[in-house]
């Protein structure tokens, strides 16, 4: 899935860019799968294997993000797709609640359901 793909653009100086994008929280549950990272993981590649979906990295990546309070490394990063070997790592279980909160977040879910409701509404007129 393209995150992206429904996000709206705007123009600055002549440049075509994306309005702005929100993450949601991702909060923990019981469900949620810990491992330790070896040499070579990357966020990509884990979202594969337990999502079977390399472009849901950023669900790991966001999920793994330095909160106050807790163990997680502040200097993990975000910009990039590898990982430091030997860190602990949560990958979210529920990686479909976490994409509809992004979608409910950046105006997405609305655009979803107007889709799906003039699809049927057409669908039913004719």
């Amino acid at each position: 899935m393209n995150r992206y793909q429904n996000i709206s653009t705007i123009t600055i100086d002549k440049k075509q860019v994306y309005q702005t994008v929100r993450y949601p929280e991702i909060p923990t549950t019981s469900d949620d799968i810990y491992v330790y990272t070896t040499q070579g993981d990357r966020f990509d590649v884990l979202a594969n294997v337990y999502y079977k979906d390399s472009s849901l990295w950023w669900i790991i990546s966001t999920a793994n993000t330095a909160i106050a309070g807790t163990t997680l490394p502040s200097d993990l990063p975000q910009d990039s797709l590898v990982i430091p070997e030997g860190l602990q790592i949560r990958i979210p279980a529920n990686y479909v609640a976490v994409l509809n909160s992004f979608k409910f977040l950046n105006g997405l879910w609305y655009e979803h359901f107007w889709r799906r409701f003039t699809r049927t509404n057409n669908r039913s007129n004719k």
